[in-house]
């Protein structure tokens, strides 16, 4: 049982670990974006940056299957990551194809979906709406 619960924590803190990683990341790609327009070096390191975004995408996949398979629980977040790999496939190929009226807001999209999936695994108890007691009041 003892060895069941510590592979759950240390799933749970490489889920967090890699979530946190993957907005790091998309927050890097946001400020050197903004480098493409004044430097000579914004190309090379959002190139660079690009590459450790679909890495740190792929990581965060590997992490919700090895936090969910332990505990049971639902595959929810595996999808969720599946998707944003999705995502991630298509701002790379938006990016390549040098289409940024598509390939801007999607990146924007990415980091807003990012750090809500960040929020919601640092602080999983923390119900989004407010509840309404027995009396309506």
């Amino acid at each position: 049982m003892t060895r069941r619960k510590t592979a759950a924590q240390a799933g749970l803190t490489f889920l967090k670990t890699s979530i946190a990683l993957q907005t790091l990341t998309l927050f890097f790609q946001a400020v050197t974006a903004g480098m493409l327009l004044t430097s000579s070096h914004g190309y090379l390191l959002h190139d660079i940056g690009s590459k450790v975004m679909y890495a740190a995408a792929m990581l965060y996949v590997l992490a919700t299957v090895l936090a969910w398979r332990p505990g049971g629980e639902s595959p929810r977040p595996v999808l969720y990551a599946t998707g944003f790999l999705l995502l991630a496939s298509a701002q790379v190929a938006l990016g390549v194809a040098h289409v940024p009226s598509l390939h801007v807001p999607l990146g924007v999209v990415m980091f807003a979906l990012s750090t809500l999936a960040l929020v919601r695994t640092l602080f999983p108890h923390v119900s989004p709406r407010p509840t309404v007691n027995s009396t309506g009041l």
